[in-house]
């Protein structure tokens, strides 16, 4: 779910903007006037101090969601900036707006397949609506983390291992929809879902690996096998060409001693010519 910065703090859903909306028209009960009137008049009397103790300041990326005799103050979340609090009265949650990251643990999953695989990834969240993640849920950052871990864990036992070494990327864009389409009555944003690491087991590294390393040897022995084609044909076609001048031999013998004079060795092999040879043969 993508939201723009300047709408970072505004409610995701329906259910939330009734949190803040519920109690907008309720008037405190008798007693909570009381009180009220009460709390009023000592910060009067102690008017010197009482601004240290009512007046209350949050960093420009936090919320205040404040709880006024056990129910959200009218106006929702205050802040960022100063706001007044009774201190008799009010209860204040201050909630961090920014983008959370955590690392979600590895997890050992039975693929499709029957593999087990250990794999773990990383989640990017910010809370959007800090009433819902106050009101609705206990702990926002534990509840988001557990979660994640059961998707992860669900999501990836439906896929194969060819699957999750291919599709890591369609892997995390889905589990980001799943995991923000789950968090948003609870205020929260997903933005983002990385897997890691895929670890296999050592079994299953070494026959991948060796299944890769004979297919390499097979590859190897293909190639060279058209190489020694290649080779005979370009073989047979320079007998030809020789052939056909006797000159040419001759020449090809006197080329071969000059390279192995060239290398300075101290014996030289002269070539019979083949031709002396014919006339024994005939015999």
């Amino acid at each position: 779910m993508a939201m723009d910065p300047e709408n970072a703090v505004a409610p995701t859903s329906k259910s939330a903007n009734r949190l803040t909306t519920e109690n907008d028209g309720e008037d405190l009960s008798c007693c909570g006037m009381i009180l009220y009137a009460v709390s009023i008049l000592i910060c009067i009397v102690l008017f010197p101090l009482a601004p240290f103790f009512t007046i209350k300041v949050i960093q420009q990326y936090e919320k205040a969601v404040i709880f006024r005799l056990g129910k959200i103050r009218k106006g929702g979340a205050a802040g960022p900036g100063l706001f007044t609090f009774l201190p008799c009265l009010d209860d204040i949650h201050v909630v961090d707006m920014r983008t959370v990251s955590f690392d979600v643990p590895p997890q050992e999953i039975l693929t499709k397949d029957s593999v087990t695989v250990t794999v773990d990834a990383v989640v990017y969240f910010r809370i959007s609506d800090a009433v819902s993640s106050v009101c609705r849920v206990d702990n926002v950052k534990t509840a988001t983390r557990l979660l994640s871990q059961t998707t992860l864990r669900n999501m990836l036992g439906t896929k194969s291992l060819t699957e999750i070494l291919a599709e890591r990327e369609s892997i995390s864009s889905d589990m980001q929809q799943i995991l923000d389409e789950a968090t948003d009555p609870w205020g929260v944003v997903v933005e983002r879902v990385e897997v890691k690491d895929v670890r296999l087991p050592t079994n299953l590294q070494r026959a991948m690996a060796a299944e890769a390393e004979a297919h390499r040897d097979a590859k190897a022995k293909v190639i060279a096998a058209e190489g020694e084609l290649n080779a005979s044909k370009a073989l047979k076609e320079a007998a030809d060409v020789i052939t056909e001048s006797p000159a040419a031999l001759q020449l090809r013998y006197l080329q071969t001693l000059s390279t192995i004079a060239a290398e300075r060795n101290s014996t030289i092999l002269f070539p019979m010519p083949i031709d002396m040879m014919k006339a024994f043969t005939n015999k």
